[in-house]
């Protein structure tokens, strides 16, 4: 008979991930949540195999405010390859155009502006967006082609990084939804001579960045040492997503009714908008939204105990 599979432990957390290239960001969590062994796990919105970088995973009851870090704005390092226009826009798909590239510092310096604060994109094919329930990516590869409605993004920051003959460097800071493939190909598209995405680094994703990520060598070399709880101490708070959020403390008794899906009042809270909860310790608890009437209403909570 085979050895019975080991319990998975309810740990709760949110680890800041460096997803390496060729990797699917459903693999990369499931890679993350075997070598935690953790019951429970979810990633805080894609990132494309072709791409590495920040990639928040949350763990046990950190899943339950995952949204949050998906809405949140992101940072990117994005190398352009010039002259070329590709089918899906990145480096996997098949060349459809090659134009000859004499492209100036300053003629890029010139577009880019055109591109930073509110724009317009059109989502590409190769996107996992439906229509009529299913993928647009699918269709696409079936040879179909459907009109897709442009959609209100935010660049709130565009900077040339490098211009090497045909290889452009940008960073991008924009809000969540943006694609960069379509970013890169309207400025080739300004320029003259097409373009598409070589190499794609996400550098930011909300308030995390490189600097807090934890590399898969990293990952495994701990575990091999030590286990699965070799890795617990890199997990960051529940709410580690939301610092920027009011905090509300509650006593055991306010605790105990939203607890139970009651709205309470609680004196100091903020007049609108939603709200971190804490009970008498210092703990978090979950999240909370502010009523008209000036209740705090539970919105998410994690586990009760007690």
């Amino acid at each position: 008979m085979s050895a019975p599979r080991s319990k998975r432990r309810d740990i709760d957390g949110v680890l800041i991930f460096d997803k390496p290239l060729g990797m699917s960001s459903n693999n990369a969590l499931q890679k993350v949540r075997w070598l935690f062994n953790a019951a429970k796990g979810g990633h805080t919105g894609s990132l494309d195999p072709l791409a590495s970088g920040v990639l928040p995973l949350c763990l046990g009851e950190a899943t339950k405010f995952s949204q949050y870090l998906l809405d949140a704005d992101k940072a990117y390092v994005t190398e352009a390859r010039l002259g070329m226009t590709t089918t899906t826009g990145d480096a996997e798909g098949d060349v459809i155009e090659m134009k000859p590239v004499n492209v100036s510092l300053e003629q890029v310096n010139a577009v880019l502006p055109s591109f930073t604060g509110d724009i317009e994109q059109i989502p590409p094919m190769y996107s996992a967006l439906k229509h009529d329930g299913q993928p647009l990516y699918k269709l696409a590869r079936a040879g179909e082609t459907v009109e897709r409605k442009p959609r209100s993004v935010t660049i709130s920051q565009l900077k040339l990084l490098s211009l090497e003959g045909d290889r452009l460097q940008l960073e991008v800071h924009c809000t969540k939804g943006t694609y960069i493939r379509t970013l890169v190909e309207d400025i080739g598209l300004a320029l003259g001579c097409g373009a598409h995405v070589s190499a794609l680094r996400r550098i930011k994703a909300g308030p995390f960045d490189l600097t807090q990520s934890i590399t898969l060598e990293t990952l495994e070399a701990l575990h091999a040492e030590g286990g699965h709880e070799a890795l617990d101490h890199l997990l960051l708070p529940s709410d580690s997503g939301l610092l920027d959020w009011p905090v509300v403390d509650l006593t055991e008794q306010t605790a105990y009714y939203l607890n139970h899906g009651q709205a309470v009042r609680v004196p100091g809270s903020p007049a609108f908008g939603m709200v971190r909860l804490r009970d008498q310790s210092g703990k978090f608890i979950g999240i909370g939204e502010m009523t008209d009437d000036a209740r705090v209403a539970p919105k998410r909570l994690m586990r009760f105990e007690g």
